[in-house]
């Protein structure tokens, strides 16, 4: 056909070719274009997984310290309320006890006034029998009708006649004031006993409120202590459970997160694990085809390969 000057008719085989090998060429580019989106997006979309991989085990160990956390703030919070209740009702019992102490020593102390009044009066009245110059009146306005009477008897035994020297087959005569010693004496010391009575009772009462108020004083500014730590504490996990639950809800959005992203890798190896696989033996068989293409331009343009 060349020698018959037919060469002019390959123009449109030439042209095939030259637009088959223009098509080679696109083709390899889009797929070296493919080739470096898919890496590129593998690569980072792995990054990114690995990355919430650790920000999910972080949330993890984080919520577990916050539960624990707020279960031992849980369980102070618990110890210090009954605490306080403990300590509520051992000063109620307290209260008590000291108000039957108190109530006792009252009528203790009323108990042995009386007593004394009682040896007082018998004292006087035996003064006014036995020794008339230690005797004390009492105020007229306080003299009841027996004490009348008691006097008018008394003076009148007074006033009777001396009965004179006792028989001989008795002892001495001992006057009044001698008889009368002893009973005095004895009712003095019923009194000094009565006062030391008195007195140490005074004193037991005395350092039984003390230290009633004491030990109320304690409880006070130990329940002062104990309820401020119980509003800190229950502060405290008031605000770590809000932390906990923004916690959760972040672990939440990034296991979300998690399962998008290995969506994408999967997207992503479906779309791309093919053409990573077989690319070289696409680019080699390209090239070859490319390397064939143009020898048969050649040849048909008259180029001589033998």
């Amino acid at each position: 056909m060349a020698l018959q000057g037919g060469a002019k008719g390959f123009d449109k085989v030439l042209k095939m070719i030259d637009d088959m090998v223009s098509l080679l060429a696109h083709e390899q580019e889009a797929d070296d274009g493919k080739k470096s989106y898919c890496e590129k997006e593998l690569d980072t979309a792995e990054d990114d997984k690995k990355v919430l991989g650790v920000k999910l085990s972080d949330l993890d160990k984080t919520i577990d310290d916050m539960k624990e956390s707020a279960s031992t703030l849980a369980q102070e919070i618990s110890a210090l309320l009954k605490g306080i209740k403990d300590l509520d009702q051992a000063v109620k019992e307290a209260t008590l006890i000291r108000e039957q102490e108190n109530a006792e020593y009252k009528k203790v102390m009323q108990m042995d006034t009386a007593a004394k009044e009682i040896l007082k009066m018998a004292k006087n009245r035996l003064a006014k029998f036995y020794a008339p110059k230690m005797y004390k009146p009492p105020a007229r306005e306080e003299r009841s009708t027996m004490d009348r009477i008691y006097e008018s008897e008394m003076s009148m035994t007074q006033t009777s006649a001396n009965p004179g020297p006792p028989p001989e087959t008795w002892g001495a005569y001992q006057k009044r004031d001698q008889e009368g010693g002893g009973v005095v004496a004895m009712m003095d010391l019923l009194i000094t006993d009565l006062d030391k009575e008195m007195v140490a009772a005074k004193t037991e009462e005395k350092d039984a409120q003390e230290e009633y108020e004491e030990y109320v004083a304690g409880a006070a500014a130990k329940r002062a202590t104990d309820t401020k730590a119980t509003t800190d504490k229950e502060g405290e996990k008031s605000a770590l459970e809000a932390s906990l639950t923004h916690a959760k809800q972040e672990h939440k959005d990034t296991v979300k997160d998690m399962y998008m992203k290995e969506t994408l890798i999967k997207d992503l190896h479906l779309e791309c694990d093919w053409l990573l696989s077989s690319f070289e033996v696409r680019k080699e068989a390209r090239a070859g085809e490319v390397d064939s293409l143009t020898k048969a331009k050649a040849v048909l343009s008259g180029a001589d390969f033998s």
